[in-house]
């Protein structure tokens, strides 16, 4: 997410699918009810303003995330499986 300006929502399950899918996107009131959506079903909400405005240029519903955006959306999706103790906590 862009604070609240811009919403990308994506899926991936690790091992099940090749790259992650752009299962929402929007802007303004609408990036704001897709966060809402997120946070009442605890989904992970990350704010990233450039892969967001990134994203929700290149990226339609039901479409994977191009190659040139792997490497963000991997470091957002390790990210989050850390928050969710997933995997280990990096090391300084």
């Amino acid at each position: 997410m862009n604070p609240t300006h811009y919403a990308v929502a994506l899926k991936y399950e690790s091992g099940k699918m090749a790259a992650p899918i752009c299962v929402a996107k929007g802007l303004d009131a609408l990036a704001l009810r897709i966060r809402a959506v997120a946070e009442d079903n605890g989904v992970a909400v990350v704010e990233n303003p450039p892969l967001a405005r990134a994203l929700h240029a290149v990226v339609e519903i039901d479409e994977p995330v191009p190659p040139e955006h792997f490497k963000a959306v991997a470091q957002v999706i390790g990210y989050v499986m850390r928050l969710q103790g997933k995997l280990p906590a990096r090391s300084a």
